[in-house]
């Protein structure tokens, strides 16, 4: 970054408290890269929340005071917050159940006054909900997802029409069956009279 140790550290930590107290800030893309994972890190020392990783997250940030401006006074007034405790107290444990990925990176279509710079914006991602482990792809995966889905739409929909012709088929048997049984039993009602005519019939020509 043509920047001294000393200066791109400075650089660093300014801009990593920047975030932290905004949210996001506008940046070139070439320190959006660089600030991004030492901003990360910070996130995921502070979600242990022992005085501990407080001590490692001065060290590495170095605390300072939050300002914002006052209608009334019409000046900048220190907030009750510090850097590091806006960091412990409202910013990790909104990602306690996710393992990274804290930050994220947009380009703007804006470019720099003076060297047409590419400009970005670096911000915190808001965790509203949980974190979820399977994120869509590129698209040879949305593709190969929707094939699958219409191949398991297309397995059940035979299935599905087999039970309806099952049911209907079951439906039929059942009406022709109390169709059928009224006969059946006025057929062996019958049937014993036509055997005793018979019989009697046959003692006659005996006789």
């Amino acid at each position: 970054m043509s920047r001294t140790t000393s200066h791109r550290k400075a650089l660093r930590r300014n801009m990593a408290s920047s975030l932290i107290q905004h949210g996001a800030i506008r940046t070139t893309e070439a320190k959006a890269k660089e600030l991004r994972p030492f901003v990360e890190k910070l996130i995921t020392i502070a979600r242990e929340g022992t005085l501990h990783a407080r001590r490692r997250v001065i060290k590495l940030l170095q605390d300072r005071e939050i300002f914002s401006y006052d209608e009334t006074e019409k000046d900048f007034v220190p907030d009750d917050k510090t850097v590091v405790q806006k960091l412990f107290e409202e910013v990790a444990p909104r990602y306690v159940g996710r393992p990274g990925g804290y930050t994220r990176i947009i380009r703007l279509a804006e470019k720099r006054i003076g060297d047409g710079g590419v400009q970005v914006m670096l911000q915190l991602i808001d965790e509203s909900s949980e974190y979820v482990e399977e994120r869509p792809g590129g698209r040879r995966k949305k593709r190969a997802v929707k094939r699958h889905a219409a191949m398991a739409n297309q397995t059940e929909t035979p299935a599905e029409e087999s039970s309806e012709d099952e049911i209907a088929e079951e439906a039929v048997a059942a009406e022709v069956a109390t169709e059928v049984a009224p006969a059946e039993e006025a057929a062996e009602e019958a049937a014993p009279a036509e055997d005793s005519a018979s019989v009697e019939e046959k003692k006659d020509d005996a006789e």
